[in-house]
C-alpha cells in the first residue's frame, strides 16, 4: 500500500547534491536536454540494474536514477526504503525518438522485469520496487497503457498474473543520490535484480 499524503515524511526544499554528469557517456543528467528528444520516468524494481539496461540502448542520452511517484519532496534513500515516502525507485530515460522510438523503449521496459507482482520486484519487497511508468506527456501514457493491454494478453496467454504496473503522467522526479548514479558501473559486480517473465512483448 502507497503511504496516505498525510503520514508522508516531509522530505526537504533543495534537491540532494549530484555532480549531475552521468560517468559513462560524460553527457549531463540534469535538463535541459537537447531539443528534439524525450523524457521518461520507468520503475523496474531496484533502480540500479534499470539504469544500465537503459543507458547501454543504442538512441538513449542520458540516464539518472531517482524517486518519483510519491509525495515526500526531495527524498534520500534512506527515507524512500521505509515506504513513508510513496515513491517508486525509478530511471529517468533522455531518448533520442528519430533513433530509439517509445515502442521499442516500452518493449525493453515489459520484458525486462515482471510486471505483475504488485509492491515487489522479486526478492525486494517495498512499494519502493513497484513497476511503474510515468510519462511526460498524453501521448506517451496513451502508448504505454496501450503496450500494456498488448503484453497483457501475452501473458494471459502464457498463463501469467494480472500487470500492477502504475501508469500516470510525471509530477516530479527527484535525483538520488550520487553514489546511486551509473551505479553498476562503478561496482560490476554489484547486485542487479532485473528478472523477466520469458514472456515476449508483442508491439
Amino acid at each position: 500500500m502507497i503511504i496516505d499524503p498525510a503520514d508522508a515524511l516531509p522530505g526537504r526544499d533543495s534537491p540532494l547534491p549530484i555532480s549531475g554528469r552521468h560517468v559513462v557517456s560524460g553527457r549531463s543528467m540534469l535538463p535541459p536536454f537537447p531539443s528534439g528528444h524525450e523524457v521518461i520516468v520507468l520503475g523496474l524494481g531496484c533502480f540500479w540494474g534499470a539504469e544500465r539496461l537503459f543507458w547501454e540502448l543504442p538512441g538513449v542520452h542520458v540516464t539518472a536514477v531517482g524517486y518519483a511517484g510519491g509525495v515526500t519532496p526531495n527524498p534520500t534513500y534512506e527515507e524512500t526504503c521505509t515506504g513513508l515516502t510513496g515513491h517508486a525507485e525509478v530511471v529517468r530515460v533522455v531518448f533520442d525518438p528519430a533513433r530509439l522510438d517509445l515502442t521499442t523503449l516500452l518493449r525493453v521496459f515489459w520484458e525486462a522485469h515482471d510486471p505483475t507482482q504488485g509492491m515487489r520486484q522479486g526478492n525486494d519487497v517495498g512499494s519502493q520496487y513497484r513497476s511503474a511508468i510515468y510519462a511526460t506527456s498524453e501521448t506517451q501514457r496513451s502508448e504505454a497503457e496501450r503496450s500494456r493491454d498488448a503484453y497483457q494478453r501475452s501473458l494471459d496467454a502464457a498463463g501469467k498474473g494480472r500487470i500492477t504496473t502504475e501508469i500516470a503522467l510525471l509530477e516530479a522526479f527527484y535525483p538520488a543520490e550520487e553514489y546511486h548514479q551509473q551505479y553498476l558501473h562503478k561496482n560490476p559486480q554489484g547486485y542487479c535484480g532485473l528478472k523477466g517473465t520469458g514472456v515476449s512483448c508483442p508491439i
